[in-house]
């Protein structure tokens, strides 16, 4: 079978794509409004893109009205945001902020948690969460003719924040974050990355 992407509607082109990259790690990303009202909201369309610079990036889908997003406008108006790692036991809480709450409501309160004060930006860390990752937006490309459906952010990560327990200093390396991801769009799925195996890239 082909599909010609094109020919899809939203609802269609979204299952396709999320029922097939998979599975998608979680920015739950966190901003502050002109008003000081923090937002936080999770976005599964989410990546690396390159170490060094380290920078990363997410997409934000515009609202079925038509509107932008807290999260968007709130990064077009500062420039800032705050990538935190969602872990199994905040998974909960993460799916309370993904609800489309009004602008002058704070997700940090409705899900129980702690905005703390981030050291380069004015978007406030999760403190439940093991690892937070201020950043600043390097570009903001919108997506979609003749109307922009999606907002692609690209931000450079200026400072991390992590437990000890996860970050061992001599090998430099994290582990035993048991952080989740999405699965199909459709059936409302996260998993685990604990079903692994090992191979060693060629040498030539």
């Amino acid at each position: 079978m082909k599909i010609d992407p094109t020919v899809l509607n939203q609802e269609d082109s979204s299952h396709l794509l999320t029922d097939i990259v998979i599975p998608r790690p979680i920015a739950w990303v966190s901003t502050v409004d002109e008003h000081g009202i923090f937002n936080l909201a999770p976005f599964s369309a989410y990546g690396i893109v390159s170490t060094r610079p380290m920078v990363v990036s997410f997409s934000v889908g515009i609202k079925r009205d038509g509107q932008k997003k807290d999260t968007l406008r709130n990064v077009e108006l500062t420039g800032e945001f705050v990538i935190s790692v969602v872990t199994k036991d905040l998974a909960e809480k993460m799916n309370i902020t993904s609800a489309l709450y009004p602008s002058d409501v704070s997700e940090f309160e409705k899900a129980g948690l702690t905005p703390m004060r981030a050291d380069f930006v004015k978007a406030p860390i999760v403190a439940e969460s093991p690892v937070n990752m201020e950043c600043r937006v390097i570009q903001s490309i919108e997506l979609g003719k003749p109307s922009p459906s999606y907002s692609l952010i690209i931000g450079e990560v200026l400072c991390v924040h992590i437990r000890d327990e996860f970050y061992d200093s001599q090998t430099r390396r994290v582990s035993g974050l048991k952080a989740i991801a999405r699965l199909g769009g459709e059936q409302d799925l996260y998993c685990l990355g604990q079903d692994t195996f090992r191979m060693k890239r060629p040498s030539l």
